[in-house]
């Protein structure tokens, strides 16, 4: 795997360099789009004086279709947080448009913000959310379904093995994991999200249950979302959290900004466990219940999401003696993004 992981790249940028075949004679096989996605920031922690550079994610994916029926997309991050990964790499069939059916690595379909691409993102840092509590991207295959109307309706639902990203080769169960999503597109920008989602990381399953609703406009996006996850048997306390932020946008005329962005974001979670056991074989604390508020301006200098500048500020909120991570702490993050 270590010797795959680092062949990548390369191959990654063999694909860039060849020329694309002629497509079939249908407008609707294009040549691959190539895109990618940098990330650059520096964070200071006031509290105790320390700073960093970081290289969040260089990612490069090739994605298109070959056929009128079948399309695929490669995405692999050459830089997150200093690892190579790979992170999509997918094939769908789309025999009738309402109708996808998708195999391979990608992200399961489940909660809004933890669906995000890390051009999309509002904020420098993810959510709770999408960070620690709902953040599974495994391999397996999904079905997806629009109804088309005056309430368009989204479905998605997906068998998973629970192997994780790289631990495919001898991996065999009895229990594959499953993730449900459905979005329903409401008038005047409103769109309603549930999704249901089970997990098997160690001895035992964990369900897991999302509820979010977000408005979006020309100058505004309020977004609030919910998830609670369960533990069978008992095996360790449920873990309830919320993510919920305002987004007003600013639009320029003149000067190298097209728009200014003011975002506030209000985010807890309990306590958490992400499927590590102890020395006995319990599942234990990985991240202690905290609250965060973040505030920050996002300086956009081409449309939305194509490249700009987050600010952020992070003040944190733990129990008392409660023991923080080295980096989930007060801090000052500025990113500079970029999207090609």
């Amino acid at each position: 795997m270590r010797k795959t992981g680092k062949l990548w790249p390369l191959l990654l940028l063999a694909a860039v360099a060849m020329q694309p075949m002629q497509a079939q004679e249908t407008s609707e096989v294009r040549q691959p789009d190539i895109h990618g996605t940098v990330r650059g920031k520096y964070e200071y922690q006031p509290e105790n004086g320390t700073g960093r550079f970081e290289v969040r994610n260089a990612l490069f994916s090739l994605s298109g279709k070959v056929t009128p029926y079948t399309a695929y997309k490669a995405e692999i991050d050459i830089s997150d947080e200093g690892a190579i990964k790979m992170r999509d790499a997918y094939v769908s069939f789309t025999p009738v448009k309402p109708f996808q059916f998708t195999i391979g690595l990608m992200r399961v379909p489940f909660t809004i913000d933890a669906h995000r691409s890390p051009h999309l993102q509002y904020f420098a840092n993810r959510s709770f959310i999408a960070k620690q509590v709902g953040n599974v991207r495994d391999v397996g295959a999904k079905v997806g379904y629009r109804f088309n109307g005056e309430v368009p309706v989204q479905l998605e639902a997906g068998l998973y093995n629970g192997s994780g990203q790289t631990a495919q080769k001898d991996y065999w169960t009895k229990q594959l994991n499953f993730s449900t999503k459905a979005q329903v597109f409401l008038p005047q920008g409103f769109c309603l999200t549930l999704g249901v989602q089970k997990v098997h990381p160690a001895t035992v399953s964990v369900y897991l249950y999302d509820a979010g609703v977000y408005y979006h406009s020309y100058h505004w996006h309020i977004e609030a979302e919910y998830l609670r996850k369960h533990y069978a048997h008992g095996a360790f306390g449920a873990v309830n959290a919320f993510d919920g932020f305002i987004n007003y946008d600013h639009h320029l005329r003149k000067g190298m900004f097209r728009k200014v962005s003011f975002l506030a974001r209000y985010d807890f979670m309990g306590d958490h466990n992400d499927g590590k056991l102890d020395e006995e074989g319990r599942l234990k604390l990985t991240d202690c219940k905290r609250h965060r508020l973040t505030g920050g301006v996002t300086l956009s200098l081409a449309k939305p999401f194509i490249s700009d500048i987050r600010i952020n500020y992070e003040n944190y909120f733990y129990r008392r003696n409660a023991v923080a991570k080295v980096s989930e702490q007060d801090k000052i993050v500025i990113e500079f993004m970029t999207r090609f």
